[in-house]
């Protein structure tokens, strides 16, 4: 019965380190490029989900729902971007944690104005569940694990080979030579930011159907990304997503002998262990 529990909460941790990270992917992409903080990252999650049930209301579909709310989201983000952080880049960091964390009021308290305290739900796609050990699984939770992978595998392609992504790690690498050489840097840093909004609106209706949908459904998840992208290494994609699957998996494994509640002092166990014995994230090499 322990390894039958084991595999399950093996299985639990993939998924749900797939969700985190693809969250901590979209927070990781705008640090690493732009070097902001966007504590602001929770509530386009949050907006992503209700954009979602909304979409899904009025078509019925949710892949289709699934695909405006990621578009709305990143374009939301864009002109977040242009209008209130813009300006700020340039100087001290301090000044851009705390406008991303007044935009992150704002959003949290207009979702409560305009959807209430109650929350909604999103109906999965896939409804069906199969046996694994003494549990009924539900295929949601596997198509969640393959439609962030993917997600996760396009960006990487993305970033690697497309144009436009050649131009965004130009950027990351030196953001002055790149203008120099032509690279239309407030454009790619405007994409940039739209692009980590996108990513956290789709993890928002990805995750929307396992749990309600609710003005404060970002905080826990922001919270976590934050951790993986210290824990992972800041600015590095890899680092990222398999420090979501590290930290998902140790708290799984927790929670099989503590509470569920408990289990979450594990990341944050690890975050501390982190930060006093390799600073620079456990999944970056460091220069011998």
């Amino acid at each position: 019965m322990l390894i039958e529990q084991i595999l399950i909460q093996t299985v639990n941790g993939i998924v749900t380190g797939m969700i985190l990270a693809l969250v901590a992917s979209g927070l990781t992409l705008i640090f690493g490029i732009m070097d902001v903080v966007n504590f602001a990252h929770g509530e386009l999650f949050m907006l992503g989900a209700y954009v979602g049930v909304i979409t899904l209301a009025a078509t019925g579909d949710f892949w289709l729902a699934f695909v405006i709310s990621t578009l709305t989201i990143a374009a939301l983000g864009a002109a977040l971007y242009w209008v209130t952080l813009r300006p700020l880049l340039g100087r001290d960091a301090l000044t851009t944690i705390l406008a991303t964390f007044g935009i992150s009021l704002v959003l949290q308290n207009y979702a409560l104005w305009q959807f209430g305290p109650v929350a909604r739900k999103i109906q999965e796609p896939v409804t069906g569940h199969f046996s694994f050990f003494y549990l009924d699984y539900p295929w949601y939770r596997l198509v969640i694990a393959l439609a962030s992978a993917a997600i996760i595998g396009g960006l990487w392609l993305f970033l690697k080979f497309g144009t436009f992504g050649i131009w965004i790690r130009a950027t990351m690498q030196d953001r002055v030579m790149a203008q120099a050489m032509g690279i239309p840097v407030p454009m790619v840093l405007t994409a940039v930011f739209a692009i980590g909004s996108g990513m956290a609106a789709a993890s928002g209706v990805l995750f929307g159907p396992l749990v309600g949908v609710n003005h404060a459904m970002g905080l826990d998840w922001v919270l976590k990304g934050f951790i993986v992208v210290v824990v992972g290494g800041m600015g590095s994609l890899g680092g990222s997503i398999a420090a979501s699957i590290l930290v998902s998996l140790l708290e799984a494994y927790a929670s099989l002998i503590v509470s569920p509640a408990q289990s979450v002092i594990v990341s944050f166990v690890v975050l501390i262990l982190t930060l006093l014995f390799r600073p620079t994230g456990l999944f970056v090499r460091t220069p011998r």
